[in-house]
């Protein structure tokens, strides 16, 4: 097997972040020990999301808007790098870097916290156990309610529907836990959101605006990755894509494409994921299944009318 692929073995990974320091004789490059990759990719998001703010007024929202969405999008691809122990192995200095309310939608610590939950591979797609799982254990019992969850499924509902539908269930959970640690959370997201949206106010983009034009299109954006990202499977490798998208997606999904790759190494450095998928293609294939698909427009255009899954989960 490929050296820089055999310094991540399954078997020494941390879900919380970084693979220990025993798993890593590529520690002695000096890029992978830096990450100055993704110091540059930080600076490129935040100084190009400010500079299309500051710059509103001259460029017009023709322009300014689908700027805004796509780095408002990656700007959530570059928290979930954060939330995997990149670029310091310090949570709390990585989680300033993710903290402002970009995105608006959601708190980085309940992004984070779902997320390493998601993080453990025995209990991918099943419903309640899995935070980012989209199966059920039993269908909705009114005609409507079932349509609904059928058409999210599909590729217009999941990025017109999709949205508004996971934020629900998320402050629903956040709502019913009743824990004051919640309340504080979602508390200083709001203060902080109210803040950001004050701000670009001023700078001649209107709240709503920012919320429904930009904020709300860019979180359908970044689920065009998640659209087909697990499946349920009783072995669990086969459970998680190998999408060979082109390069916009992968820049824009921080290779996040791979995501067996990634589930297998979740400490691996966004940079070295395809990397590692090219140097040993033909097993991450096998290990998947044969999970793999042929890029994003294609699975979209496929599942127009067809969900992509079943919702009723097979074996939970």
């Amino acid at each position: 097997m490929h050296h820089s692929v055999c310094a991540y073995r399954e078997a020494d990974i941390d879900v919380s972040g970084r693979e220990p320091d025993t798993a890593q004789p590529a520690q002695q490059d000096w890029l992978l020990r830096l990450e100055l990759p993704t110091w540059l990719l930080i600076a490129v998001i935040y100084g190009g999301w400010f500079g299309t703010v500051a710059l509103w007024r001259q460029l017009g929202p023709w322009l300014g808007t689908p700027l805004l969405i796509v780095l408002t999008s990656w700007y959530m691809s570059l928290q979930h790098e954060l939330i995997h122990g990149h670029p310091t192995r310090h949570g709390w200095l990585n989680a300033l870097f993710g903290q402002l309310p970009l995105a608006v939608w959601y708190p980085y610590a309940v992004y984070r916290d779902t997320h390493l939950a998601h993080h453990r591979d025995e209990s991918l797609t099943l419903p309640g156990v899995d935070p980012e799982s989209y199966y059920s254990r039993s269908l909705p019992g009114t005609a409507l309610a079932r349509g609904l969850r059928r058409w999210r499924d599909t590729a217009p509902g999941r990025l017109l529907l999709g949205p508004g539908w996971g934020w629900l269930v998320t402050v629903g959970a956040a709502l019913r836990s009743g824990q004051r640690q919640q309340w504080l959370v979602w508390g200083s997201h709001l203060l902080l959101s109210g803040v950001l949206l004050l701000c670009l106010r001023q700078a001649g983009i209107a709240p709503w605006y920012y919320l429904s034009c930009i904020a709300y299109p860019a979180l359908a954006l970044a689920m065009v990755r998640s659209f087909y990202e697990h499946r349920a499977q009783p072995e669990v490798n086969t459970r998680s894509v190998l999408n060979e998208a082109a390069w916009p997606w992968r820049l824009l999904f921080l290779n996040l494409n791979y995501h067996l790759v990634h589930h297998l190494h979740p400490g691996l450095p966004w940079y070295r994921l395809r990397q590692a998928y090219l140097a040993e293609r033909q097993h991450y294939r096998q290990l998947s299944g044969d999970f793999v698909e042929q890029g994003y427009l294609q699975l979209l255009w496929r599942h127009r009318h067809r969900p992509v899954i079943d919702p009723l989960h097979p074996f939970a």
